[in-house]
């Protein structure tokens, strides 16, 4: 068996790479074990030493990592430098932090000394997702290694050169040899490594459905998981809601990574007293963006990842119209090569239309009407997902009483787009999963929560 990288703009195999056999999964699975033994007793001042070096090499080599995400699945090039700049931050935030967010806290008791400690778990597996190839890797990696845990990464078949070029970054940084690799193996192996007794914990980004399986059979061997799953974040408009504004930050949170992200802004809930003008507005932001060639400057909108998913929304397009949903813009695949499709902008959407339903990866936009803030908080909430959402009004407490206590999703936000960042946990509820990356409580997730007692 082999993984192919095929360039989605152009629909080219780049590179052809061979498949672990099983011997080989087994010699990664035991030399991260063993890698894990001693690393869990270097301090942390050591392990904060190299993930340094890491943010440094990341930047150093910036622009081949971008080139490397452009060509395997056509990430622009603009946006493919803020994702690396990302992932070196992610690793100096935990350089900098681990130690604190891992410090044994004392607790007052009847003993003599009592206290709770964080200890490492072993082995992490990662499930990865290609819309974002480096940072989903990083915003997992950063956390698990600076807490003492080896990490085995299975990445999304289609972004086989982004995990190797991962993997040679903390080998060059001088973690230990074996202590983060890559499994090149397809998704059907992946069971039989969740269920290896030297793997100890798992975390998955992906689609509901693989959550719901890697989940399933994680719980019969009793491991601990993490998933962040599927999204379809609503963004709220009111009537006092600064429409320019909010026009501009929906279009961009909508078609970040070419419309392929669990958090970008699917379904756009406008109140009727508004409506008109901000389809008019959020019309001429999208028409705006130049879809193109991910390798030139001046692209904003590369092609999707792949052809079928390219195919599978324009099916969910043409359903909703089908259902009554008005087209505005877009909706028509283009000619020739690529696996490309236009900002696409659908209105009078409602409850049962497909766009309203299920989510949505590609730059397609979904005005939902209301008539009132109550009707818009219940449309928002009216989804099996709860990653994010956001709220768009001049009344800054009426924004905040909206995103703090009404709205079901693991990141509310005010006037602004719903994004991650290492100080903030993130994660969803619902069908978007549970736990938390980020932040002090996504180092927690992947360690054993310690009681000692001494009395």
């Amino acid at each position: 068996m082999a993984i192919q990288s095929i360039n989605p703009a152009i629909g080219e195999v780049m590179k052809t790479y061979p498949e672990h056999s099983e011997e080989g999964v087994q010699r990664i699975l035991h030399e991260a074990d063993a890698a894990f033994a001693s690393w869990r007793a270097v301090p942390f001042a050591e392990r904060a030493a190299k993930m340094r070096v890491a943010a440094q090499l990341l930047r150093g080599g910036q622009e081949t990592y971008v080139l490397l995400m452009a060509k395997e699945m056509g990430k622009p090039l603009a946006q493919g430098r803020s994702e690396i700049d990302k992932c070196a931050w992610g690793c100096e935030y935990y350089a900098e932090h681990a130690e604190r967010f891992l410090t044994p806290e004392p607790v007052a008791t009847d003993a003599a000394k009592s206290y709770v400690a964080f200890e490492p778990l072993g082995i992490v597996l990662a499930i990865m997702p290609w819309n974002f190839p480096f940072w989903q890797v990083f915003r997992f990696a950063a956390p698990a290694l600076m807490a003492g845990n080896a990490a085995i990464l299975k990445h999304a078949a289609n972004v086989p050169g982004c995990a190797l070029a991962i993997e040679e970054t903390f080998l060059k940084s001088g973690f230990p040899k074996g202590l983060f690799r890559t499994l090149l193996i397809g998704s059907d192996r992946v069971g039989s490594v969740i269920d290896h007794p030297l793997v100890k914990a798992v975390t998955l980004t992906g689609s509901t459905p693989a959550g719901r399986a890697v989940a399933s059979r994680a719980g019969a061997a009793l491991k601990k998981t993490v998933l962040e799953l599927g999204g379809s974040d609503a963004y709220i408009v009111l009537e006092d809601a600064n429409l320019e504004e909010a026009a501009q930050i929906c279009a961009s949170a909508r078609l970040v990574n070419s419309g392929q992200s669990c958090i970008a802004a699917k379904r756009l809930i406008v109140v009727e007293p508004v409506r008109k003008r901000f389809e008019e507005l959020l019309v001429q932001h999208m028409s705006a963006q130049r879809m193109g060639d991910p390798l030139k400057e001046e692209t904003t909108i590369g092609p999707l990842a792949r052809a079928d998913l390219r195919d599978a929304l324009h099916q969910q397009v043409q359903r909703s119209i089908e259902q009554g949903a008005r087209l505005l813009i877009g909706g028509k695949i283009p000619e020739g090569r690529g696996a490309y499709y236009p900002p696409t902008v659908l209105t009078d959407v409602t409850k049962g239309m497909s766009v309203y339903q299920e989510e949505t990866f590609g730059p397609v936009a979904a005005i939902i009407p209301v008539h009132d803030e109550a009707e818009a908080i219940r449309v928002a909430n009216d989804t099996s997902f709860g990653l994010g959402a956001a709220v768009f009004t001049r009344d800054r407490a009426r924004g905040e009483r909206i995103a703090a206590s009404q709205l079901e999703a693991g990141t509310c936000v005010v006037n602004a787009s719903v994004h991650s960042d290492p100080r903030l946990p993130f994660g969803g509820i619902k069908a978007s999963g549970y736990g938390r990356e980020l932040s002090s409580f996504g180092i927690r997730e992947f360690v054993n929560i310690k009681t000692v007692y001494v009395t």
